[in-house]
């Protein structure tokens, strides 16, 4: 009994320093009467649809480039190897308004790059394209780790089996170690999403306008007060608690019959 105590009183400890205030924006949301008509607005409609699509093109981008990322990293040692592994993670660990800058500097219009994008209908400031460059910059390292677990865990055998039926290193990696890492590359891109669509300090930065979802939300407390700012705080809580729990379906393993 004491035992079950010991752990019982943290994690209800846990649940509520986590639901309280999450349960709180959205009573006060409802209470407001403001979530009908949050969902009417053009502008909010408008922001996160473009959230949305921004998410969904950077977690494509970054499967296309994360995944064989991923399997380099767990199939082969190189030189200088861990160092990639500490830049790829970086992106978590620094603040996001600093990732922001650095990307300004490296496609803002007076930079060479950002010039020459700009020249080709390619602008990276102020524009969708410029939301999902920082979107991919943020989320990138989830799927890249997650598909490098993923690979970790499958015997190297399993291909080199393949490969002695005549299936050559990339139809061995895409026909064997592909199918068996599903699981967890899903669950990196489903987490990637997330992040896009959570982030807010470096698309500020970039792209204050046009506006995804957090920045709206930025704008309109800024502008209205929390009158303003509850009822699309609410409706994105509602959808990163929707993502979350679609991450723990592809995380729970398959129940045996």
């Amino acid at each position: 009994m004491l035992s079950r105590l010991v752990l019982i009183g943290p994690a209800a400890a846990v649940v509520l320093l986590l639901a309280t205030p999450v349960a709180g924006l959205v009573a006060r949301a409802a209470g407001v009467g403001g979530l009908p008509a949050a969902l009417g607005d053009p502008a909010v409609r408008g922001a996160f649809a473009l959230t949305v699509a921004c998410a969904t093109a950077a977690t494509l981008v970054g499967a296309l480039l994360g995944v064989p990322t991923g399997y380099l990293l767990a199939r082969h040692d190189f030189p200088a190897k861990r160092w990639i592994e500490g830049l790829i993670e970086l992106p978590v660990v620094i603040p996001h308004p600093v990732a922001g800058i650095a990307i300004l500097l490296v496609c803002g219009r007076a930079t060479p790059l950002g010039a020459v994008l700009a020249r080709r209908g390619l602008a990276v400031v102020g524009t969708p394209l410029g939301i999902v460059t920082v979107m991919l910059f943020v989320g990138l390292p989830f799927v890249v780790t997650s598909a490098r677990e993923g690979f970790a865990l499958i015997d190297p055998r399993l291909e080199a089996m393949a490969r002695t039926l005549g299936v050559g290193p990339l139809g061995a990696a895409v026909r064997v170690a592909l199918p068996v890492a599903a699981r967890p590359i899903a669950a990196g891109a489903v987490l990637m999403w997330a992040r896009a669509v959570s982030e807010f300090g470096a698309i500020a930065i970039v792209s204050y306008n046009p506006q995804v979802a957090s920045v709206l939300v930025y704008d309109r407390f800024t502008s209205y007060g929390l009158a303003g700012a509850l009822p699309p705080a609410a409706l994105l809580v509602g959808l990163a608690l929707a993502v979350l729990v679609a991450l723990r379906g592809l995380a729970r393993p398959a129940v045996a019959r």
